[in-house]
């Protein structure tokens, strides 16, 4: 009988090295703060592909979830252009 493996994440059960699957889990936990603000701001998917300086289908992509489009960097960028602040906490691994 197989062994079942649990997970910290769905990232450390997908990606194929432990830094893959913290990158991933940054960069998720950025673009559902992004999608948060725009939905907040009330605005047509245009004026908030304005507000943030990007076109109207990078927006929709970003609104679909389509997180493989979207470098960490460009999150970022894109966190601040939202009016984020973007915090880094860097912990040791728990044993």
């Amino acid at each position: 009988m197989e062994k079942i493996k649990a997970y910290k994440s769905v990232w450390d059960a997908i990606e194929p090295t432990p830094a893959d699957a913290a990158r991933m889990e940054v960069r998720s936990a950025l673009l559902i703060a992004i999608e948060k603000a725009v939905q907040s701001w009330d605005l047509t998917q245009a004026q908030a592909a304005k507000r943030l300086k990007i076109t109207q289908p990078r927006l929709n992509d970003l609104l679909r979830g389509k997180i493989s489009k979207f470098s960490l960097e460009a999150l970022v960028g894109l966190a601040v252009q939202a009016g984020l602040k973007v915090n880094v906490k860097v912990s040791k691994k728990a044993a």
